[in-house]
């Protein structure tokens, strides 16, 4: 179905930056999501939702739809994140491409980077499509713009169809999902919704419920400076240390040399000179047994490397993220079943494969409330080639308002 506002809702939302800054201490963790939440809450008090509230201990935005049934059926929720990660997001100027071929290169303004479907075949698949990219100069920010845009175009379009039968929604917008602390604090009793969907995922199709076990690993290492001249036998090199420490880790074990099931170390960022150095890293595992011997590993390096040392000089840091969804969503896949029989009413072919990333909704979901993920529509997200479909994104809000119809077939 074709939405008139979805399109120009969700340029309005790119062009505003939201950000998130690992390195805040604040909540949200910059100021620029604050900006964007409170408009956000204008729009929803404008198209006339109920119980709007911003709750500024977690900087949550949500709303209700209220229902148009006398059943008594579950409360649904939909949630997507406001923040874009940690590439260029200032001064977004997005693109229209109507009617692309599926075969042609897109220039990305005047950057000189080029949308090449012989680097990026997930091209060839929206011929017909009118797609959104950037100028090659900023990321595109669907990530999870896209997402935020479908669940407010789908509330729009129910508040103005109260024919349409449908029980009790909660909507709800958060921070810093990109940083991984965004639902560390999101209050489920709030919320009050009897299971949820993130709408954060990828192409069309997505229906994820199974993620990464993560955890973030910090090395930070202290050598000894002294003068080039009498260095032998006193000084140590605290950048070679890095060095070696990340010459140890499997080679293979790296995002750009797995796929599927496969756990990486990827390191996120690095610095030093010769006095002292710093590795972050972010470590992901489906099993939990695989993350555990990923955090050993990291140990047993450093400690091995500090052995050969004078003394200590390289030490771990390592904090678990989050964990792997399924562990919850496989006593509650009533939840995927709705969502799956909604996908397969419309003709749109589920993809179910693990994700190889996370969502708000694996935190969610361990907090007691069921949160699998649903597609949104972003290819190539977090960086210049990022971009996504006008009809994908359509097809999005045509699930989520599928779920919230099938959804009064069962009562309590």
């Amino acid at each position: 179905m074709k939405y008139n506002d979805l399109t120009s809702r969700f340029l309005k939302y790119v062009k505003q930056n939201t950000r998130s800054d690992e390195n805040s201490s604040t909540v949200p963790s910059t100021q620029r999501q604050v900006d964007f939440l409170n408009n956000l809450r204008a729009e929803l008090e404008e198209i006339g939702l109920s119980d709007i509230f911003y709750n500024e201990k977690n900087g949550y935005l949500t709303a209700t739809i209220e229902s148009t049934t006398d059943k008594d059926v579950p409360t649904i929720g939909f949630i997507s994140h406001v923040d874009t990660a940690d590439f260029n997001s200032e001064n977004i100027q997005p693109q229209l491409i109507e009617n692309y071929d599926g075969v042609s290169a897109i220039k990305l303004g005047e950057s000189g980077f080029y949308l090449d479907p012989k680097e990026f075949n997930s091209l060839n698949k929206y011929e017909g499509h009118t797609l959104i990219t950037t100028d090659g100069t900023t990321l595109l920010g669907a990530d999870d713009k896209s997402g935020v845009a479908e669940i407010v175009t789908f509330a729009d379009y129910l508040i103005k169809h109260p024919e349409i039968e449908h029980g009790k929604i909660r909507i709800a917008f958060g921070p810093d999902e990109e940083i991984g602390t965004g639902a560390n604090l999101f209050d489920v009793d709030i919320f009050d919704a009897d299971f949820a969907y993130t709408v954060d995922g990828g192409p069309e199709g997505e229906l994820e419920y199974e993620t990464f076990n993560a955890a973030s690993l910090k090395v930070e290492i202290q050598g000894k400076n002294v003068h080039p001249s009498t260095a032998y036998g006193v000084m140590v090199n605290a950048s070679l240390l890095a060095i070696e420490f990340n010459d140890r880790l499997p080679k293979n074990e790296v995002p750009e040399k797995t796929k599927d099931r496969e756990g990486f170390f990827l390191l996120t960022d690095m610095s030093g000179n010769v006095d002292q150095a710093s590795l972050s890293y972010i470590i992901r595992d489906f099993e939990k047994d695989g993350l555990t011997r990923r955090k050993e590993l990291a140990h047993q390096i450093a400690n091995e490397i500090n052995e050969s040392l004078d003394t200590d000089r390289v030490s771990v840091t390592i904090q678990d993220q989050y964990a792997n969804m399924y562990e919850v969503m496989k006593d509650h896949m009533y939840v995927v079943d709705l969502a799956r029989e909604a996908m397969h009413n419309l003709d749109i072919e589920t993809d179910e494969k693990a994700v190889r990333g996370g969502t708000d909704g694996s935190k969610i979901s361990f907090m007691g409330l069921p949160t699998p993920n649903l597609f949104a529509g972003g290819e190539n997200m977090h960086g210049r080639y990022e971009y996504v479909s006008v009809q994908v994104m359509e097809k999005a809000v045509d699930v989520l308002l599928e779920i919230a119809t099938l959804n009064t077939k069962g009562e309590k």
